[in-house]
């Protein structure tokens, strides 16, 4: 008995933790409705295919639970799931023609029949497809996809495109109440790709069924997608219709992962106002008074006028054509804001930027310092963050000093052994760097994340061992994926005691 809801997938706190250790996939919620185009959008590694295969059953969530129109579905193999997935390679039989790959699953498929028995009772056989229906049903799907006479053609002579569709043909015709599309397109060219998105949104228009889609290239998902769902790191970091998600994103990741997009630091002045680029500017978001707090102005919504004319002036210092706009980069003091018009501003010429108050998006700041937990060594260094770093252990007790012997003296003159005393370690934005040299710092780790924000770039290092993140802003350029090591100064490491030690 089959329970009635309107979504027909819910994934409730489902966990994904592969054998090293590493979460692919954390404590994830999410419902799908039926007949709907959702998108997984996200960097590699985000956890967006992991969350498609353990939809279709080839991979098992570690915890909680998959329901299929309200049905625990969780343990329940791939062949007995009315879902059907198209990969991006896209696997077809290079020995059979195009009929033949398509027609494929349906001479194996069994359904039930009623028939009469010979005691003249009614019983459920399960028969193979007749070849007439099993025709009727490869031909209806071969007009859908729009390879109508190509039912004797080798796969292997088919175009990129084609192979796709075919594809796309072979989940199809098993008439699955869900489809699973895990970057289809990635292997066909720039003007395939963007014509096989507008055919799979008409496909997904004409079928009616969910269409579950896996992607990292924003536009195809804002092109097709009814919702899309933004991952980093395993989490869902924002939910909503394209629209959405492009206009209001709720973090710097999700502005700067969707479309292009200026991003500042600022501070929240109260009554509507807020000051980035050393500028007040109205707004129509509300957050605490002097709360510091991220901005996003999306390049078209930049409108370059003449001196004088604008809230704050600067100069020009690029301007590409890109066929639609042209892009033009202006220098604000320190601070560069990127403008997109149909009409060129001049390399050196002098402008003013005018900002709307709903051009300018505000968002909670996602990081404003580094905190840790970690213990003293018996060296009074700290570790913490995949990694030990020298400190100053007489913050500790106000007033304290170290003897000879490395033993913390208190102003009352008591003689403490720090030794694996667990603390509360904070560091600062702009008090960390890095280097090349993987042993001039006191962490190892890969720059995972970079962010520019206007006059300065935010990074996340991230370690290999418990994947700890360092994050920092410098002004100083980096590639994603580089390896490096993480420096902090003595004096930019605040220490605070987790608990009173016993004496």
């Amino acid at each position: 008995m089959h329970k009635t809801t309107e979504n027909i997938i819910e994934l409730t706190g489902v966990t994904r933790i592969f054998e090293d250790g590493v979460a692919a996939v954390d404590n994830l919620n999410l419902c799908v409705k039926k007949g709907e185009f959702v998108t997984f959008l996200g960097p590699s590694g985000c956890g967006k295919t992991t969350t498609l295969r353990m939809i279709a059953g080839f991979d098992k969530p570690t915890e909680g639970t998959i329901l299929l129109n309200g049905e625990d579905i969780t343990k329940l193999p791939p062949n007995k799931r009315p879902i059907n997935t198209v990969f991006q390679r896209y696997a077809l039989f290079p020995h059979l023609n195009v009929y033949e790959n398509i027609a494929f699953g349906l001479k194996l498929r069994k359904d039930p029949v009623e028939t009469s028995g010979k005691d003249g009772k009614t019983v459920v056989k399960n028969k193979r497809l007749k070849k007439a229906d099993i025709k009727a049903k490869v031909e209806k799907v071969l007009k859908m996809v729009d390879l109508e006479g190509f039912e004797k053609r080798s796969v292997s002579t088919l175009s990129g495109g084609q192979q796709q569709r075919v594809a796309i043909a072979r989940a199809i015709v098993n008439e699955p109440e869900i489809l699973l599309l895990d970057e289809p397109l990635g292997a066909l060219d720039l003007k395939m790709r963007k014509d096989m998105q507008l055919e799979l949104k008409e496909m997904h228009r004409k079928l009616g069924i969910t269409f579950i889609y896996v992607t990292h290239d924003q536009e195809e998902a804002l092109t097709m997608s009814d919702t899309i769902v933004v991952m980093k790191d395993g989490v869902i970091q924002q939910m909503g219709t394209p629209t959405d998600i492009y206009n209001e994103p709720k973090n710097a990741f999700v502005a700067d992962f969707i479309g292009e997009s200026n991003i500042f630091s600022g501070t929240y002045l109260g009554n509507k106002k807020v000051r980035f680029i050393n500028r007040n500017f109205d707004c129509l978001d509300e957050f605490e008074k002097n709360e510091k707090v991220d901005v996003v102005v999306r390049p078209e919504d930049v409108t370059l006028v003449d001196k004088g004319e604008g809230q704050v002036g600067g100069k020009v210092i690029s301007s590409i054509f890109k066929g639609v706009h042209y892009e033009m980069i202006v220098l604000i003091g320190k601070t560069e804001i990127v403008a997109q018009d149909t009409k060129e501003r001049k390399v050196g010429e002098f402008v003013d930027v005018k900002l709307e108050p709903d051009d300018i998006h505000i968002m909670a700041k996602e990081f404003s310092s580094n905190k840790y937990e970690g213990y003293i060594t018996k060296k009074n260094t700290v570790c913490f963050g995949d990694g030990e770093f020298d400190c100053d252990v007489t913050q500790l007790y106000e007033g304290s000093i170290l003897d000879e012997d490395g033993y913390l003296i208190t102003k009352d003159g008591e003689r403490i052994d720090l030794t694996d005393v667990d603390v509360n370690v904070e560091v600062g934005l702009k008090d960390i760097s890095i280097s090349d040299d993987q042993d001039a710092g006191g962490a190892i780790g890969n720059i995972v994340s970079i962010i520019y924000k206007g006059d300065h770039y935010q990074l996340i290092v991230r370690t290999d061992e418990n994947e700890e993140d360092f994050v920092f802003d410098t002004e100083d350029t980096y590639n994603e994926n580089d390896r490096v090591s993480v420096i902090i100064p003595k004096d930019k490491i605040k220490l605070s005691l987790k608990a009173e030690i016993k004496r």
